[in-house]
């Protein structure tokens, strides 16, 4: 199916903006650098920045951005009879990542950023997760309407694991993506551990 012109556009747009923040950032850190700065080498307008990014410092997250709306479509693409747990691992693990990228963007982000920033920020991102996850479950349930506890229980408990191994990963002095991984492919493997036959939380 072809894509929005616009949609396209758009992103493009994000990624230049991304890209010039992170050239400008490396070479004289986030806070000697203007918004004006990251437009002019992005080749967009102030304006445009603003419409895409509200600030300089949401630059910094928009890994998580791009990473959601992959998700997103990943998720959908499942099998409709796949088990929640399998589906969420499949859709994380198949994102293409630019692991250098994204080493650079959360070394940016501990150095620079207030520790509040941050976590202000990821609960935003673990809320977006969770309703991804509610609409395909929702999507996916011929009885959803009925289980609207089990799968806002279940929506949860998977956003809260997933968020939970990051803030963990994030604490440790040392930390890669293979370890992230890892910690990732770990608790999702508890989290499964947990569920009922047919791949859900059950209430009780």
């Amino acid at each position: 199916m072809a894509r929005n012109p616009q949609t396209v556009r758009s992103e493009r747009t994000r990624e230049a903006l991304r890209r010039a923040a992170m050239s400008r950032f490396g070479a004289q850190g986030v806070e000697a650098t203007s918004a004006e700065q990251i437009a002019e080498d992005a080749g967009v307008t102030l304006r445009t920045f603003y419409r895409h990014f509200p600030s300089k410092h949401d630059l910094l997250f928009a890994d998580y951005d791009s990473g959601l709306q992959w998700f997103r479509g990943a998720l959908a693409a499942r099998p409709p009879g796949e088990p929640i747990v399998e589906s969420v691992r499949a859709a994380i693990f198949a994102f293409p990542y630019d692991v250098e990228a994204l080493s650079q963007v959360a070394s940016f982000r501990a150095a620079e950023l207030d520790p509040e920033r941050i976590v202000t920020h990821m609960r935003r991102v673990e809320a977006d997760v969770f309703d991804a996850v509610v609409e395909h479950l929702e999507r996916r349930l011929e009885d959803a309407s009925t289980r609207r506890l089990d799968i806002v229980v279940t929506a949860r408990c998977v956003a809260a694991a997933l968020f939970g191994t990051m803030e963990v990963w994030m604490q440790r002095e040392e930390r890669s993506m293979s370890d992230l991984a890892e910690l990732s492919h770990a608790t999702l493997s508890s989290l499964e551990a947990g569920l009922d036959e047919s791949g859900m939380f059950r209430h009780y």
